[in-house]
């Protein structure tokens, strides 16, 4: 389960996120669709421990994701959309 309440990421004095509230059960199958600035990398990487809030609340699997990142992140897959592989 994915839990926010009040979720909000500023970044100096630019407001990313702004009161965030969402709630994915078990089992359902969610995505986050939006014009570019809407908040949505911003969000997962909140939801990844990636980032820290600067206010609200986070619940992952049932836990605070800085509460137990390492358990969680092995329980978790994520493929930024940036991301460029070299070799």
């Amino acid at each position: 389960m994915i839990r926010t309440e009040g979720l909000v990421k500023d970044y100096g004095k630019v407001r990313a996120l702004a009161g965030l509230d969402l709630e994915v059960q078990r089992g359902e199958v969610f995505g986050f669709l939006g014009p570019n600035g809407a908040g949505k990398s911003t969000t997962i990487r909140l939801l990844l421990d990636l980032l820290r809030p600067t206010a609200g609340r986070i619940e992952v699997l049932g836990r605070a994701p800085a509460a137990g990142s390492a358990g969680l992140r092995a329980r978790i897959g994520y493929l930024p959309g940036e991301l460029a592989l070299t070799g």
